[in-house]
């Protein structure tokens, strides 16, 4: 039997990858009878910068040389993994389906193609423009056929408000990311974002929130879950999957999110879309591809 290649290896990692950042939005909707949402994600936050940082100990990682490179991953860590998760784990928590927060979430490289240009200099091709367009036309056939219905499959007005608010900060930690993170280690990069992400999390809960986190397996098992695999165990595979040339493979199978969270979603606590949202969802998928080609 032969060895598996490198880009054998890389083929079953993308998806993993994919999977692994598809049950993100799972495990927010996983925790809601548990745990307060700004406190979970303030713990998990903790946790995860702890081991990044062990992580990068044992690696002997490169740390920021100078006060600007620590202020730049902060803030990319405030808007990326702080405001972003927060969001998230907020919105899903007042009712929010967690497949629609994660197609939500996936028009993030549309906003980004948009901003680019006037933050950027980018230029906008014709071609970005049609999958920009064909993006938010099927987010909105995934989004008005429920929006504000009072039924238990209803998408609740403020709480996607919160989950496009939390859409625009990951845009805007991305942007910073790229104009201020391109020498970093990604490794160190990302311990400090989860310290800047801690830095904010940490006093909402405290102060918004009565800190409910009932202790026991099902909560224990979502922690576990949030840090070790969406966090740690994501960011590793990401790492590899850069340093093997695989980026844009990853890139492509990230369009699969929404559909992937929504059947999990939909397994584990029923939630559906309609017929008009699932052809939507695939419409802003193509959208998402075409606007983020190249």
């Amino acid at each position: 039997m032969s060895r598996p290649t490198v880009a054998s290896l890389a083929g079953l990692t993308a998806p993993l990858f994919v999977f692994i950042w598809a049950t993100g939005f799972v495990a927010a909707r996983y925790v809601v009878p548990y745990a307060d949402p700004l406190t979970f994600v303030a713990l998990r936050v903790i946790a995860v910068a702890a081991v990044l940082g062990a992580i990068a100990m044992v690696m002997g990682a490169r740390w920021p040389a100078d006060a600007r490179g620590w202020r730049d991953a902060l803030i990319s860590g405030v808007l990326m993994q702080g405001l972003y998760v927060a969001g998230v784990f907020w919105a899903v928590n007042r009712g929010l389906p967690a497949g629609i927060m994660a197609l939500v979430g996936s028009l993030q490289p549309l906003l980004t193609a948009v901003l680019a240009g006037p933050l950027l200099g980018e230029r906008v091709s014709p071609r970005r423009r049609l999958g920009i367009a064909a993006g938010f036309v099927g987010a909105g056939l995934v989004l008005a056929p429920k929006l504000g219905a009072a039924d238990a499959s209803g998408i609740p007005l403020g709480p996607l408000c919160v989950g496009l608010a939390a859409m625009v900060a990951m845009t805007l930690g991305t942007l910073w990311q790229k104009r201020t993170a391109a020498g970093a280690d990604l490794v160190t990069n990302a311990a400090i974002q989860f310290v800047g992400a801690a830095l904010l999390t940490a006093p909402l809960a405290l102060a918004l929130e009565a800190g409910r986190f009932e202790i026991g397996p099902p909560l224990l098992l979502g922690m576990a879950w949030s840090v070790l695999i969406n966090s740690v165990a994501g960011i590793l595979l990401l790492l590899w999957l850069i340093r093997r040339g695989a980026v844009a493979g990853v890139a492509s199978l990230l369009f699969l999110v929404p559909p992937v969270a929504a059947g999990i979603a939909y397994v584990l606590f029923g939630e559906s879309l309609s017929p008009v949202q699932f052809a939507g969802m695939a419409i802003a998928a193509a959208g998402v591809a075409i606007a983020s080609r190249g």
